[in-house]
């Protein structure tokens, strides 16, 4: 069975981003910003919050701290210290969770992070150091270092499919700094063939192995509810209970 989930909580004091409120009922799983690429307290309460009217599972969706690139930009940080940066953001989620009598169902790094920790022996396990402490699975994608140092530390492992970003000829995602409108019926399609028979097209044509063990659709896409909505009805036979 497959999770639908959806990177989320991402609106910064008085500035909005994308429609929690229109794919909350969508979704079965909601990756929380924790405030060091978007999000903040007040926000980081209300989606949890959000997220348990519409009995949805909440994941921690930590970042490198990159307010103002939105967690999509490189840095460098050495383990012990992403380690904490990571540590210091779950927890504050876990708080609000706490709050409103919900667990804390995973933890997805976001942005370039994600990307790193997919090359980066020292981030991966940075991440898995994080992920020691609260003891829940980690996402990520087939094909990369999150695929066998996750299992590695004995963390469960969830494959992600990303359905409204591109993959390379070579299976990488592709994360953009902006995510540019999909067609939702192409989105739909993409994400049944990724559940029913592991392939996706790659922007250059060639079929790449995925895995769907969740579909993600990032809310600041333009037109991310239509996705969901798409998405939900093609794979209504294949998508997991939160």
């Amino acid at each position: 069975m497959t999770i639908i989930n959806c990177d989320m909580g991402e609106a910064f004091s008085i500035y909005k981003l994308g429609d929690d409120e229109g794919i909350m009922p969508l979704i079965t799983a909601a990756n929380v910003a924790c405030g060091f690429h978007g999000s903040d307290f007040n926000h980081m309460r209300r989606t949890v919050q959000l997220a348990k009217q519409h009995g949805v599972e909440v994941g921690a969706h930590p970042s490198l701290p990159d307010l103002q690139g939105f967690g999509r930009r490189e840095m460098k940080m050495g383990r012990e210290e992403l380690a904490n940066c990571l540590i210091y953001q779950i927890g504050a989620l876990k708080g609000f969770l706490e709050a409103e009598g919900m667990p804390l169902g995973f933890i997805k790094p976001h942005g370039a992070l994600y990307g790193m920790a997919g090359r980066s022996e020292e981030i991966a396990h940075a991440i898995c150091d994080a992920a020691d402490v609260f003891k829940v699975p980690l996402m990520g994608i087939i094909g990369t270092l999150h695929e066998t140092i996750y299992p590695q530390r004995g963390h469960k492992f969830i494959s992600e499919f990303y359905t409204d970003l591109g993959y390379s000829d070579e299976g990488q995602l592709m994360i953009t700094r902006e995510h540019a409108a999909v067609d939702p019926a192409d989105a739909a399609a993409r994400s049944l063939r990724a559940i029913r028979e592991g392939l996706a097209r790659s922007v250059g044509g060639k079929d790449v192995k995925v895995r769907a063990d969740a579909i993600c659709i990032h809310s600041d896409t333009p037109n991310a509810v239509a996705i969901a909505k798409a998405v939900r009805e093609a794979i209504a036979p294949y998508i997991a209970a939160a």
